[in-house]
């Protein structure tokens, strides 16, 4: 038998397998989790200017989701959603400090994630995955929480945002890893300047990507890469070929490098002759950060608000999965997502089931992806520890609204500019919990215009919805808080590997207080 037709008969017979995800030999699974880009930033959602090709290519390629969401509106609680197959209430990834309050994980967080979450590396590593984070990680920065030690084989990133530059004496700058083992900080020997937005980064998290999928190709092993760059989060980095490139200006910048990185992966997998045993899914750890202003941040299309709320430009992502000869080129669903589906879709396609020992949130979107089927399932936008609002097909009730305080708006933090809707976007906590606020959001999607209490759309609606409600707050298992505690001691002053470079620094004395979180 001919080498040709023996990679021919392989292609066909893993082609027929996938009609049967539970039995396919374990293809490989690349997620890219972008860092506050909106639904709007992609060509292939209307973004007019047209710079991501790659990414439009990607789509027509593959299936386009336009329901798709995060688990929560803000950075570090999607991600560990995402790992973990669970709502950050249930995963710890919330505070009680204040309710429906937003946190995540900044150098002076105690918490990170708890060692009782099961994460996504750890369960394809019983099925022979070589796993390798690339980017930001943001689950917690002590050792105990970083990656090496939930499943991951390689890491090159960092373990928080990119922002500084930082005094060392009062706040040190990020560490950068390879591995569990500091190579620099941002800033210093990872530059960024944030006058003219030039840094190197991307280029570097694109090369650690392709080197990590040749050497697996080369190697024959299945493999996990979640690459996860964060350029489009402020401030927003570019390299000098695509400085001032974009009709969008930096932001648009940063989104060119990246849709120019997306391609180079894709087309170092057609290259490696493993495009079809590749599943790729992109998408988005929450909305555009509008309130980073229109040269920091991006575009959430025709939706309401941005980054921190539970409108649907705070949850509403991008979304593109790929896996050529697999998922159908050209496809559009409409089905009801979430970035917690990756955990179990990428358990089945390795052939595995979710632990069986805790309540898992992420749906199997196999039957989505190879047939295009719609899937009846809720929606929950969660802020903090307080259940927002709710989804149930082209429907959506608030039960709480808030975009931030009066107080942070008159100091010009505004996650809603230009988008004031009265009783809406309201600026203090409000519950309508009794008599919810309603949107048809197919015919709304701006979520502009209630559904009258009088009409019998909303009695109907609500009697649809109530029940999904109710039976989920009645079982629902809160986890343990784990983004309660601050403490200057622990940031990144002396993480592992400095005294190899000569760059630890002074440990403070500890002063553990509870973390204050304004929004």
């Amino acid at each position: 038998m001919g080498f040709e037709t023996l990679i021919l008969l392989c292609t066909i017979t893993c082609y027929c397998l996938a009609q049967k995800p539970g039995n396919v030999s374990s293809p490989n699974i690349i997620i890219m989790l972008m860092d506050d880009m909106g639904w709007g930033d992609l060509g292939a959602f209307g973004q007019p200017s047209k710079e991501t090709p790659n990414l439009d290519a990607m789509a027509a390629q593959g299936m386009l989701l336009l329901n798709f969401y995060t688990a929560n509106p803000l950075c570090s609680p999607s991600r560990a959603a995402l790992l973990t197959g669970r709502l950050p209430v249930r995963n710890g990834f919330y505070t009680t400090n204040g309710h429906a309050r937003n946190a995540y994980t900044p150098q002076e967080i105690v918490g990170g994630i708890s060692k009782d979450e099961i994460l996504l590396p750890q369960m394809l590593k019983k099925r022979g995955y070589f796993n390798k984070i690339v980017g930001k990680w943001h689950l917690g920065h002590r050792p105990q929480y970083l990656p090496l030690e939930h499943g991951f084989d390689e890491w090159f990133g960092a373990p928080n945002c990119h922002f500084g530059p930082y005094n060392n004496s009062v706040r040190p700058n990020i560490p950068v890893y390879r591995n569990s083992w500091m190579l620099g900080r941002y800033y210093e020997e990872f530059k960024i300047d944030k006058k003219t937005g030039e840094s190197n980064l991307t280029q570097m998290y694109l090369l650690e990507g392709l080197d990590f999928i040749q050497s697996q190709a080369e190697a024959q092993k299945p493999f996990f890469l979640y690459w996860a760059p964060d350029a489009t989060h402020a401030p927003v980095y570019a390299s000098k070929d695509f400085l001032g490139k974009s009709q969008r200006g930096r932001y648009g910048d940063a989104v060119m490098e990246l849709d120019y990185s997306v391609g180079q992966i894709l087309l170092l997998l057609r290259r490696l002759g493993i495009d079809s045993n590749t599943f790729v899914f992109f998408t988005s750890d929450n909305g555009a950060a509008l309130m980073s202003g229109p040269n920091e941040s991006g575009s959430n299309g025709p939706f309401l608000c941005g980054k921190e709320t539970t409108f649907e430009g705070g949850m509403r992502e991008p979304a593109i999965a790929w896996w050529p000869g697999h998922i159908r080129e050209g496809t559009v669903s409409f089905q009801l997502a979430n970035v917690m589906d990756l955990f179990t879709t990428s358990l089945a396609l390795a052939g595995m089931s979710p632990p069986d020992d805790r309540t898992i949130d992420g749906m199997d979107l196999t039957p989505v992806l190879l047939h295009n089927t719609v899937l009846n399932r809720p929606i929950f936008y969660y802020r903090g520890n307080e259940l927002m609002a709710v989804r149930l097909g082209q429907y959506k009730a608030h039960y709480w609204t808030w975009s931030n305080s009066w107080e942070e708006l008159k100091k010009g933090i505004n996650f809603c500019p230009g988008q004031e809707v009265p009783d809406v976007t309201t600026h203090e906590q409000k519950e309508h919990t009794m008599e919810p606020l309603i949107f048809h959001l197919g015919r709304d999607p701006g979520e502009k215009y209630p559904i009258s209490v009088l009409a019998k759309e909303y009695q109907d609606v609500l009697s649809w919805i109530s029940p999904v409600v109710e039976e989920h707050r009645s079982t629902l298992v809160a986890g343990i808080p784990q983004l309660n505690m601050c403490d200057v001691a622990v940031m990144n002053w002396a993480p592992a590997g400095c005294e190899m470079f000569g760059k630890c620094l002074k440990v403070p004395s500890s002063q553990p207080s509870k973390c204050d979180w304004p929004h």
